[in-house]
């Protein structure tokens, strides 16, 4: 009872709580780094998409781009669980006709590694100018080097 009148006492703007939105300019971004050995590829793209929108922060809101910038190293040791190693089919579309192009990920992760694991991210991230945005922030390598030190990126 004794909270209760307080509370009522307060008036009815007091009550009232404000919702804060980061601006552009008051975005923090930082940098971190996945390794991406022996995890399977759709598990560590989840990860990646979560932090490369924002939404490991208190601050996420759908509608602001709020994200960090992400680094991925060892993208050829990404495990396909199962048999989609040889089953799982890459398309791509020349833009000619009868210009589709299917390959198996075996023969993928022998031509471009890195493939894999950007394009299931790009499938986790939102099909609009956000997320093109958002897109740009990945950085896939091969191997364990990466030129992005001077950021001190943190290991995830």
């Amino acid at each position: 009872m004794f909270l209760a009148s307080i509370f009522l006492s307060m008036g009815p703007r007091n009550r009232i709580m404000k919702t804060t939105f980061l601006k552009e300019c008051e975005v923090v971004r930082d940098w971190h780094v996945f390794d991406a050995t022996n995890k399977a590829a759709g598990r560590l793209a989840v990860e990646i998409a979560n932090v490369l929108r924002g939404k490991h922060k208190p601050a996420f809101a759908p509608h602001t781009d709020t994200g960090d910038h992400v680094i991925v190293v060892n993208a050829e040791l990404v495990k396909l669980t199962g048999s989609k190693d040889e089953q799982k089919i890459y398309k791509n579309y020349t833009g000619y006709p009868s210009g589709l192009k299917q390959h198996k990920a075996s023969v993928i992760r022998e031509k471009n590694p890195t493939r894999i694991v950007s394009q299931a991210v790009r499938g986790m991230l939102p099909k609009t100018r956000q997320g093109r945005k958002v897109f740009r922030r990945l950085h896939v390598y091969t191997g364990t080097e990466h030129p992005h030190e001077a950021q001190k990126p943190t290991a995830k």
